[in-house]
């Protein structure tokens, strides 16, 4: 028996075998799978019970603060991030979306600097959007990734270079499973790290580029060590030199905003920076202060960037990240174009317009656009307003963030019936497309995707546990809720064409928006419902 399969021995695949998936679920691939699972799967879980104690102690009160333990790392000017790798210096535009492969062609022709190929909120979990997402940047990395459908040609041009990729794994909370070894689903943050660096590490590095990633859904340092840790790992098994790798962890968690220097430490010699993940933070500060009734915020469209918690967050983000030299990338554009109201379409892209700018003025040194049609208005205000490859230069020493900054929620607003409804089409639509394997759904033009969807429930289950009143006068309740919920289900539901999800949905939604039960996160919720694990096959 060969060193790679007695690996291999007590590796399971649940999902369906064919061409595609031995193209990736290789023999080697797998044995390299196995060695990251039985390496780190045991430090995940202990981080995943770090997340429910510390949960226990929000719960009873206790708000957070940066902490006394890493105070010294803090406060030690002396150590920085990585520089820029090739290929990341100048990050202006990034666009991101979905692996399906007209996404990837379409990504990769548009006129910005990178793409991040997004296997997380963007991407429902399904095996074969999983396995064909890795197939397609596999065959991308390549300039093989051309294809015909219908009478449309797809086809990579070849008139300028093309955007530097990046890949976005899942959270180290999700598990993948279809794959599993010595008897556990292995981590969906593994497998998807691990089956596109082992394909793709040197190819990208002889490209010009390396292998890199975006790190999501982190709640403290010790996370970014684990990240960190397999990195390492990862180069010595494929004989890469260590620092090859690079990840820009997304700070969409209240927690993190408190660890944002330690968790740069973690990873340093990996590090490419932070990014503002400004819908999973918004999330996040309700999701973790959700049974304390100061916490409670008015409808979404009134919780902006110019409030004072997001404000303060996205100030310190970008100080912290010139102290330590890497990159403060800013937010999601999550616009449509109009196409039939040219009114509508001009005010919704003078907002984008308005957006980017206050980004780059505060010294972000790049920013996220979800439709190419917006890439050019990002481009316009940031090559007017850095003319250098990037802001690293502002090392914003002005600013002055202590925690209570960070948990002011002072914010201008109501509750308002429309609001409610809208939560509530915007999850019924987002959980209803996920359930028949769709990421990301454009609703209202605008592009939503899991992180809209949990602020819309996360909203819905604060104001019934607090019983909040409405600007008319309705207390919402549990009862008010799931009315409403019905109302929007049966209306959605008879306007989609036969074969929908939403009554699906709804049964999902209606445990989520009572102030009662509360999934940890929806993704976890619904998983099981898009599964297609089968008797299994041994390799």
């Amino acid at each position: 028996m060969s060193s790679v399969d007695a690996v291999n021995q007590g590796v399971t695949i649940l999902g369906p075998l064919n061409n595609q998936t031995r193209k990736i679920l290789t023999k080697e691939a797998t044995a390299f799978l196995a060695l990251l699972h039985r390496s780190f799967n045991g430090t995940r879980k202990d981080l995943l019970r770090r997340r429910d104690l510390r949960q226990t102690e929000l719960d009873k009160g206790i708000v957070p603060d940066f902490l006394p333990e890493t105070k010294h790392i803090r406060e030690n000017d002396a150590w920085k991030g990585a520089s820029p790798a090739p290929g990341l210096i100048d990050r202006r535009v990034e666009i991101t979306g979905p692996t399906d492969r007209k996404m990837v062609v379409n990504a990769l022709n548009s006129n910005v600097w990178t793409y991040m190929a997004d296997f997380e909120d963007s991407s429902a979990p399904t095996w074969d959007n999983m396995i064909n997402g890795q197939v397609n940047l596999y065959d991308a990395i390549r300039k093989q990734v051309d294809f015909q459908q219908g009478e449309k040609a797809y086809k990579l041009r070849t008139d300028r270079t093309l955007p530097t990729l990046i890949a976005r794994a899942r959270g180290w909370h999700l598990e993948e499973k279809h794959l599993t070894v010595d008897g556990d689903a292995i981590s969906g943050s593994l497998f998807d790290f691990g089956l596109y660096f082992f394909h793709n590490a040197h190819e990208l590095v002889k490209t010009g580029t390396g292998p890199y990633f975006y790190l999501p859904k982190m709640e403290s340092y010790l996370e970014a060590r684990l990240w960190n840790d397999v990195f390492n790992l990862a180069q010595d098994s494929i004989g890469m030199p260590r620092g090859t790798i690079r990840g820009t962890v997304l700070i969409e968690t209240i927690l993190a905003a408190f660890e944002m220097e330690e968790i740069i430490y973690e990873l340093r010699d990996h590090s490419a920076g932070l990014n503002c993940g400004r819908w999973d933070y918004i999330f996040s500060v309700i999701k973790k202060f959700r049974q304390n009734s100061n916490f409670v915020l008015p409808d979404r469209s009134s919780v902006t960037m110019t409030v004072p918690f997001m404000d303060a967050y996205v100030q310190l983000l970008i100080r912290t990240c010139h102290k330590r030299g890497v990159h403060a990338m800013g937010g999601m554009a999550a616009q449509i174009p109009i196409k039939d109201d040219k009114a509508a379409n001009d005010k919704a892209m003078a907002n984008v317009y308005a957006d980017k700018l206050r980004e780059v003025r505060a010294g972000h040194d790049g920013t996220w656009v979800a439709h190419p049609a917006l890439a050019a208005i990002a481009t316009e205000v940031f090559n007017k307003h850095m003319p250098t490859p990037n802001q690293l230069f502002k090392r914003r020493e002005d600013v002055h963030i202590i925690g209570n900054d960070l948990l002011n929620m002072n914010v201008p607003g109501k509750v308002t019936e429309d609001g409610i409804r809208k939560n509530l089409n915007i999850g019924l639509g987002y959980m209803e497309g996920w359930l028949r394997g769709v990421g990301c759904v454009p609703i209202n033009y605008l592009m939503e995707d899991a992180a809209t969807a949990e602020v819309s429930r996360s909203q819905l289950w604060q104001w019934c546990k607090h019983g909040i009143s409405t600007a008319e006068g309705t207390k919402v309740d549990k009862f008010f809720a799931q009315r409403l919920l019905k109302e929007q289900a049966d209306e959605l539901a008879s306007k989609a064409p036969r074969g929908n999800k939403f009554l699906l949905a709804a049964q999902y939604f209606a445990g989520q928006v009572t102030g009662e039960d509360y999934a940890d996160f929806l993704t976890s919720l619904l998983y099981n419902e898009i599964t297609s694990v089968g008797p299994g096959a041994k390799l």
